[in-house]
């Protein structure tokens, strides 16, 4: 027969499990369909968003998906030019990458040294930070004129400099898209020589633009 105590010992142990099966139900929710975490790891998007930095993305700005199987749903919307967007790298889609869009599905691109040229004008392009003067991938120079296909997206970092995006490897489709980049919520810099100097607190609640 099961005393008193250990019976109450029991329904604590049940509540504790209960509690974390719902919390992680949640958590599963909440990361699938509407917020996910991300960190930066390289310098492709400087000075927008720099290694270290931590940001909320939206997963209901473009698309539904099935979670785990990644198979959109419904579509929401559609990234307008400049948006900071996360999505699937096409050639490997279990990484994510994170660039800007700078042309759209039925766009036509031409990229001549610093100067983009969005159907024969000149794209004005207040993210395009260029860190040499001696361009390093002179193959990337001059590129196209080319034409977006339709349901994709030709994305670049801001870091023109040190970015690997569309210049090398092509599009992005509509069902590659994760989410827009919305926050900052956290930042820290491994370089600091000092531990207060760590956190960037400068940056926490920025919002990506």
């Amino acid at each position: 027969m099961k005393t008193p105590a250990k019976k109450k010992k029991k329904g604590t142990l049940r509540e504790y499990a209960e509690s974390l099966i719902i919390a992680f139900v949640i958590a599963f929710f909440v990361r699938s369909f509407f917020i996910q975490a991300f960190k930066i790891p390289s310098s492709s998007m400087e000075p927008t968003l720099l290694v270290g930095d931590h940001i909320l993305v939206n997963r209901l700005s473009y698309v539904v998906k099935v979670p785990i199987l990644d198979k959109i749903i419904f579509e929401i919307s559609r990234p307008e030019r400049g948006d900071v967007v996360v999505f699937r790298y096409p050639l490997d889609r279990s990484k994510d990458f994170i660039k800007r869009v700078i042309a759209k599905g039925g766009d036509t691109l031409e990229i001549q040294g610093n100067r983009i040229y969005i159907n024969g004008k000149r794209m004005e392009d207040p993210w395009g930070y260029y860190e040499y003067e001696t361009r390093p991938f002179p193959e990337k120079e001059h590129i196209g004129p080319l034409k977006v296909p339709e349901d994709a997206y030709f994305v670049m970092g801001d870091n023109r400099d040190k970015s690997y995006d569309s210049r090398f490897w092509g599009f992005i489709r509509q069902e590659d898209l994760v989410g827009k980049a919305l926050v900052i919520y956290f930042s820290w810099d491994r370089h600091a020589r000092s531990i207060p100097r760590y956190v960037r607190w400068e940056r926490i609640g920025k919002l990506i633009k």
